[in-house]
């Protein structure tokens, strides 16, 4: 049968032209081998792909911000030993350590089982998949969005209420989410919807978008808020990089003029700024460790 013959041999080349467009199998990660993972996406389809430098930052780095590291410290300890824990939502100002603190935890406790799974905003789709890729492993998973924020008209957040709080299916007790957000209710808030508000007798009512916006937030657990530095405690992370970076005279007039002059210049007092000046200064200086016989 010619016919049938052409026919089949048309549909295994339309097979073999297909197969190649479609994203290629991926190995399962190996969490005994590394510590750090992003989920990288494709269409419909992802994977975890392994970091092999992961950011080696420690908790002992972190300055002036002990009461917002030891709450979740605290947090992740528990969930490390398979205590109860929250999802925590780290909030406030921009460079003070949020996504730091993360990096820090997992250096701490990656030897108790501890692994971190990255993620952008634009994933947040995939977590059911993610979630059922590693629920049965026996490593402590911590889901990192960085930076998470929402525009109004997004629906991905849904996804995250769902996994966070609301399925009909129940996270794995092995699975936390951190996020950090420059917004407290991870949504834009606006004036007219102040207009919504309703006011029975003495009590006040929000409106159902702020009640939207509010339920998001309120499915984290453990809030915990981050706020500029003061001068002092701006000069104090200076300091601390600046030995960290072996440079000697840490408490000479010229460096403190300078950090705040460079402060000045970029309108923060950050953790961030105080790491980027501390590497300019010792960097035009040529520190560098001390020599060992």
């Amino acid at each position: 049968m010619p016919d049938l013959d052409k026919l089949l041999a048309r549909a295994d080349a339309l097979l073999q032209r297909v197969e190649r467009l479609l994203p290629p199998d991926f190995p399962e990660p190996d969490f005994a081998a590394h510590i750090a993972f992003r989920w990288r996406s494709r269409g419909e389809r992802g994977h975890l792909q392994p970091v092999t430098h992961p950011h080696g930052i420690r908790l002992e780095d972190l300055q002036d911000i002990d009461r917002q590291r030891a709450l979740v410290e605290q947090n992740t300890v528990q969930f490390v030993r398979g205590l109860p824990a929250n999802n925590v939502l780290l909030t406030g100002a921009r460079g003070t350590g949020k996504s730091s603190l993360v990096k820090g935890l997992l250096n701490r406790y990656a030897g108790e089982g501890l692994r971190v799974i990255e993620l952008d905003k634009q994933d947040l789709m995939h977590l059911p998949d993610i979630v059922e890729r590693i629920a049965a492993h026996p490593f402590r998973f911590i889901l990192f969005c960085d930076d998470l924020s929402f525009d109004a008209d997004e629906p991905a957040y849904k996804t995250l209420k769902a996994v966070l709080d609301g399925s009909v299916s129940a996270t794995p007790d092995n699975i936390l989410i951190y996020a950090t957000s420059n917004r407290r209710h991870l949504m834009p808030e606006y004036m007219q919807e102040n207009l919504e508000t309703r006011y029975v007798g003495d009590e006040v009512h929000p409106g159902e978008s702020v009640e939207e916006k509010i339920s998001l937030s309120e499915r984290f657990g453990l809030w915990v808020s981050f706020y500029p530095f003061s001068q002092d405690e701006y000069l104090d992370i200076v300091r601390h990089w600046l030995h960290a970076l072996w440079v000697a005279d840490t408490e000479a007039d010229e460096v403190r003029r300078e950090a705040l002059q460079w402060a000045l210049q970029r309108g923060s007092r950050s953790g961030r700024v105080a790491w980027q000046f501390a590497r300019d200064w010792a960097g035009r200086r040529g520190a560098a460790p001390p020599a060992t016989s």
